[in-house]
């Protein structure tokens, strides 16, 4: 505990003398700026100017906001900084088998900042209206090409309030001679459909691409697998997101959200339904025979009904041992007219019959076991068997379960290259959501990965950086989720109050236990003398616990000679076979260098 209090008293001694020295080194800033300006006026309110500006906190680091630009070819890029829809088609189409009222495409766009923007200065699509169909669409530079180089698609999408069903996805519209933009509708044929959905409790990240079957020439929508990725978070957070689509030409895809990939795989092998049908199918025309058996166990046909089988036994009988409690009202009825109710006054006998007081659970059967007739309880029938049935067998003509056979597939084909799909001309947002201010920024779409990087670190991840050069600290953070569940005050005082206690009971509590001067001379045991020499060799080596040892032992010898030589003659005496004079043994003893002390008369 000496050693508890010592360290304690080190660390308050370290404390105040670091203190000190800062006090020192101040009134020497200050001594010599009265020396060197030769005015202790001015050197005062320059002391002070110092010190204010060291003391206040540095100012938050400040984003400003440029908008991006391509650093390599691209097929489309819009950052929408230029305030305006130039570019941007508004859809006046129909929706078919609709009703007029809502079939229109009259759901409102603009260019706005963003509601809760951190970075002044940029602007974003956004979608204001909701409980409408929404339609808007703009054209590529130039049609993409599924040849040898990858497709990549990049835009940013933040659900400003919430969002409760709707979708934000895009649609790369198919180059084809019928496309027109201002009629763009849910039929308008697209090549690839990318982006978040949600509706109820199901959140999707859609990758959809339109296959066309080289066979019929029909095209077929085939869905990504969905992620194992926990896609919640990215609809309720109200942040913006970075949603990334890359399509390698060797069929392989990677889904991406914020940079991270939520989901991969390989367009051979991960699309429902199969971008390539089977080789061979069940045959429609084939038909089960009629002699086919599908029965693996059948009733053992020799069985027969045991003679003591009684299929007319009860299941339950009444309990002959059971006694009917003692109080048991036979003559009172478990439920009685209730005294209290009154026939209502607006009440027709002629058109509600007859009035009857509405029936409660009888007063006098509350302390009694019961009311009514007594009836002996139910119990199980040791000697039901129920309706006697035969064991089941193995089925010896048991053929398994019948199936059709397999024939080639007519429609079979091997599409080995299904990256090479329809090119599209156009990017299109055909939505409709029951929230609105939905947010979009930064479309991109092109060829380089490191393109798309560069184009995300100058959009998404400015937004990033300011968000987070605006959120408070720790402490802060701590505090306003305190402000909003005050039980987390609790959780504050035991996960940091209590260590702190800890720790001061730790250092400062204990019994001081008194040293060896504080003993007077009495009666009371005072404390060994060789464990406070083994208290105090502690922090020593066992070497030097050795030599302390031997040397307390030599000390020990050399004064049992002094006081009782003539004993240890005698002993030295009966236990030798060559006896040797007191004498020569005295001498022996006193020769020793270490055992040779003063003698006490």
């Amino acid at each position: 505990m000496e050693l508890k209090w010592l360290l304690c008293v080190t660390l308050l001694a370290l404390g105040i003398l670091a203190v000190q020295a800062h006090d020192m080194d101040e009134d020497n800033d200050a001594d010599d700026v009265v020396d060197i300006e030769d005015d202790l006026d001015d050197g005062i309110e320059e002391v002070e100017e110092s010190k204010s500006e060291t003391s206040s906190p540095p100012p938050a680091p400040k984003v400003t906001y440029r908008p991006p630009v391509p650093t390599g070819e691209v097929y489309f890029a819009e950052s929408f900084d230029k305030g305006t829809l130039e570019g941007w088609i508004l859809s006046r189409a129909k929706k078919d088998d609709t009703d007029d009222e809502i079939a229109k495409y009259d759901g409102k766009w603009e260019v706005q900042d963003m509601k809760e923007t951190k970075l002044p200065g940029d602007k974003g699509l956004v979608m204001v209206t909701r409980a409408k169909h929404h339609a808007i669409s703009s054209k590529l530079s130039k049609p993409f090409v599924f040849d040898t180089k990858p497709l990549i698609i990049q835009y940013e999408v933040n659900f400003q309030n919430g969002i409760e069903c709707g979708g934000a996805y895009v649609k790369l519209l198919s180059k084809t001679p019928e496309l027109n933009l201002d009629q763009f509708h849910d039929k308008t044929p697209y090549t690839i459909m990318f982006g978040p959905d949600k509706c109820g409790e199901d959140y999707k990240l859609h990758f959809i691409f339109r296959h066309k079957n080289p066979k019929t020439g029909k095209y077929e929508e085939k869905h990504a697998k969905r992620p194992d990725a926990d896609l919640k978070t990215y609809f309720t957070d109200k942040k913006t997101h970075l949603y990334t689509l890359v399509l390698n030409p060797d069929n392989s895809f990677e889904i991406l959200v914020d940079q991270t990939v939520v989901n991969s795989g390989n367009l051979l092998n991960d699309m429902s339904p199969p971008v390539n049908p089977p080789r061979e199918i069940e045959d429609p025309n084939d038909q089960k025979p009629e002699d086919w058996d599908e029965r693996p166990k059948i009733p053992d046909p020799d069985a027969v009904k045991p003679d003591d089988w009684d299929e007319d036994a009860p299941a339950k009988i009444a309990d002959e041992n059971a006694v009917k409690p003692e109080g048991w009202l036979d003559d009172e009825p478990e439920y009685v007219a209730d005294p209290d109710a009154e026939k209502p006054e607006d009440w027709d006998e002629d058109m509600d019959g007859e009035w009857e007081a509405p029936q409660i659970a009888n007063p006098k059967c509350e302390t009694a076991p019961g009311c009514g007739t007594w009836q002996r309880p139910m119990i199980d029938n040791p000697n039901y068997k129920g309706k006697w049935k035969p064991p089941m067998i193995d089925n010896v003509n048991y053929q398994g379960i019948w199936k059709p056979r397999k024939i080639p597939n007519p429609d079979f084909f091997e599409d080995l290259e299904p990256f090479k799909m329809t090119p599209f001309i156009a990017v299109g947002l055909e939505l409709w959501s029951m929230t609105s201010d939905i947010f979009f920024d930064n479309f991109i779409i092109c060829t380089e990965r490191a393109v798309a990087d560069d184009w995300a670190s100058d959009g998404w991840g400015l937004k990033k950086a300011a968000d987070g050069a605006a959120e408070p600290g720790v402490v802060g953070q701590m505090m306003a989720a305190a402000e909003e569940r005050p039980w987390l005050w609790v959780v504050y005082i035991l996960t940091v109050a209590l260590p702190v206690f800890l720790v001061v009971l730790f250092c400062c509590s204990g019994k001081k236990q008194p040293s060896a001067a504080e003993y007077k001379k009495t009666d009371a045991p005072q404390p060994d003398v060789m464990d406070d020499e083994k208290e105090e060799e502690k922090d020593k080596g066992e070497k030097e616990e050795e030599e302390e040892e031997e040397d307390a032992n030599e000390e020990k010898l050399g004064s049992d000679a002094d006081l009782g030589s003539a004993s240890q003659e005698e002993e030295e005496e009966e236990e030798e076979d060559d006896r040797k004079p007191a004498s020569e043994e005295e001498e022996t003893v006193n020769r020793s260098p270490r055992n040779r002390k003063p003698r006490k008369d």
